[in-house]
């Protein structure tokens, strides 16, 4: 690993501390160099606050003075993991602030696919005289922000979808009841990425039989947005999906649109058309840039068969059954395998 590849990552390890606050941002992570020794590091404040290279520089004039701080500045290496961006949004332009000083070398992660940036950033910082590199750890960095890109470049959130089923492949009971697969330490984990994805997603049988909350009351974090399918409206409003106001509940179905407070239904015309296409396009345009899918097994086989996923999270229990819904089936091989302790964790990507 070079010197520029161990700065990179630690840039990355950075940006993976805003998971579930920065959306509709990207995650990003950045730190100052002098001398080969980080003076200042940062990641992307909650959505609306200052970005990760504000944050780093920052750092820099608290801990060293504004004077000191500026003079270090200008002999110093910026590493970021996306290019500083080039426009006003909620906060002044990253690569403004960066030219201002100006900074000696920044060195760049990858590109911003955003139209208000892309390479702007990286001319801005050039015009103002500073050596600029990109392409450091360049993978690794889009893969990082894939949900970012995911929704500027495809007009749609990034799709996980999640199940647990049996060692024989079988997804839940026939009979219409819930019988646990996953232990606790898998349950655990859910919690946690939920916490990290905009939103979750489920469909009525799902809601029905698991009466499930879809909030992450076994991890500390954000409840995701909760989105039900529903067509008919066949959920009573006595279910737990209904009881949690602190999260919007989006019920997608074909009797009516009605917005109040946290509850937020929206009919859809020719329903059983294109759904998951719909579902996601109407997501996108309520600026959710994650979801995460876990169930039913036809719901999570309608995203799969529509090739509207990019993401699959599989874990296996360590029970058999004799007989049960088969889970959906998947068109690709697992890319990684993890032990979560009697558990197994498949992971799968949609190239």
């Amino acid at each position: 690993m070079t010197v520029d590849e161990r700065y990179m990552k630690r840039c990355l390890d950075l940006a993976v501390l805003g998971a579930g606050s920065v959306s509709p941002n990207p995650m990003v992570g950045a730190v100052v160099v002098y001398e080969d020794k980080i003076i200042g590091e940062g990641f992307t404040s909650p959505y609306g606050g200052p970005h990760a290279e504000v944050n780093a520089i920052q750092e820099v004039l608290t801990n060293y003075g504004e004077e000191e701080g500026k003079a270090l500045l200008r002999q110093s290496t910026v590493y970021v993991s996306l290019e500083p961006c080039a426009h006003y949004g909620k906060t002044p332009p990253c690569a403004d602030m960066l030219a201002s000083f100006p900074v000696k070398k920044v060195v760049i992660g990858c590109l911003d696919s955003f139209d208000k940036v892309n390479g702007k950033g990286v001319q801005i910082l050039r015009d103002a005289g500073i050596d600029v590199e990109v392409g450091v750890l360049e993978e690794e960095c889009r893969f990082a922000n894939r949900r970012f890109f995911t929704r500027i470049t495809q007009q749609r959130p990034y799709v996980i979808l999640k199940w647990a089923e049996t060692k024989n492949g079988y997804f839940a009971p026939k009979a219409d009841r819930q019988e646990w697969i996953s232990r606790p330490a898998s349950k655990q984990l859910v919690h946690k990425w939920r916490s990290e994805e905009d939103a979750i997603l489920v469909g009525t049988r799902t809601a029905l039989i698991d009466n499930p909350s879809l909030n992450t009351r076994l991890w500390k974090g954000k409840s995701p947005k909760r989105v039900l399918i529903d067509k008919n409206l066949e959920v009573p409003e006595t279910s737990k999906l209904f009881s949690i106001t602190n999260s919007d509940l989006i019920i997608f179905n074909a009797v009516k649109t009605d917005w109040k407070a946290h509850l937020k239904y929206i009919e859809l015309e020719n329903f059983d058309f294109y759904l998951p296409q719909n579902i996601l396009y109407q997501l996108f345009l309520m600026d959710v840039q994650s979801l995460i899918i876990e169930g039913g097994a036809k719901t999570l086989q309608q995203f799969i068969d529509a090739n509207l996923w990019d993401e699959a999270r599989v874990i296996t229990g360590d029970v058999v059954w004799d007989d049960g819904i088969p889970s959906p089936k998947l068109p690709v091989a697992s890319k990684e395998t993890l032990k979560v302790g009697s558990n197994v964790l498949n992971i799968y990507i949609n190239k």
